[in-house]
């Protein structure tokens, strides 16, 4: 018998059936799925909002200067948007210091009540 003579060529197909209802349920379960690169609302919300908290001194000196608030208190913002947010709110967004952004941005996740406050600030959908 070959070796594969149990193997059913019909069952990667149900594989794919069943994890795509499966994360299409716990999509609605959790509710919708929110792409920080095409929003950028909780960067562009409030220039009291990204203020540096639980960070150690390590961390803070990642951070180029050009983008800290000038009393060091946080993230310097333009209005309400902070200085590293690059692109539209809303459309396209990016970080320019991601991989070293301070944790009040690491804190905020896609869905979650901070990033939906900020949605309904930018008149953004929030389902």
């Amino acid at each position: 018998m070959p070796k594969d003579a149990d193997h059913d060529p019909a069952e990667p197909g149900l594989f794919a059936l069943a994890a795509a209802a499966s994360l299409s349920s716990l999509q609605r379960s959790t509710g919708p799925v929110f792409d920080c690169q095409s929003c950028g609302a909780c960067c562009s919300y409030s220039a009291e909002w990204p203020r540096f908290s639980t960070e150690d001194d390590a961390q803070l000196d990642r951070i180029p200067e050009k983008y800290v608030a000038a009393n060091l208190s946080g993230m310097r913002c333009d209005g309400v948007r902070c200085s590293a947010l690059s692109g539209e709110i809303g459309k396209s967004t990016a970080c320019g210091i991601y991989e070293v952004r301070p944790d009040v941005c690491r804190a905020c996740m896609p869905g979650d009540d901070d990033c939906l406050m900020a949605r309904r600030a930018h008149g953004l959908p929030t389902s």
